[in-house]
């Protein structure tokens, strides 16, 4: 698994980068085909103070692209938003990939 985080009008601490490295293992122990992970952390000035700090994450899983993003005042909290959709993602596309091997009918009769 590649992990690239990137900031945007941020400098990336090592302190942010092991968080982020935390919050994400959670993924790759749910599903072990994740292939690339591109993390962008940064600053909007434009927008309210309730929404300034923004995390985006792009997910390439074997067969499929994931992507979502969270922000909120706190750049650890949008961490925390981003990691628990990142994690339903990769649950609903674990479940789909896994829910295709049904018996045939003629063969439950």
């Amino acid at each position: 698994m590649n992990l690239t985080i990137n900031g945007h009008d941020l400098e990336v601490t090592p302190a942010l980068r092991g968080y982020v490295t935390s919050k994400l293992e959670r993924i790759s122990r749910h599903f072990d085909q994740v292939v690339d992970i591109r993390v962008l952390l940064k600053v909007d000035n434009l927008k309210e103070k309730a929404l300034r700090q923004r995390a985006e994450c792009n997910i390439h899983v074997k067969g499929r692209d994931l992507f979502a993003e969270s922000a909120h005042a706190d750049l650890y909290a949008a961490v925390d938003e981003l990691a628990d959709k990142l994690d339903r993602q990769v649950l609903r596309y674990k479940t789909k990939t896994q829910e295709h091997n049904h018996e045939a009918v003629k063969r439950l009769m």
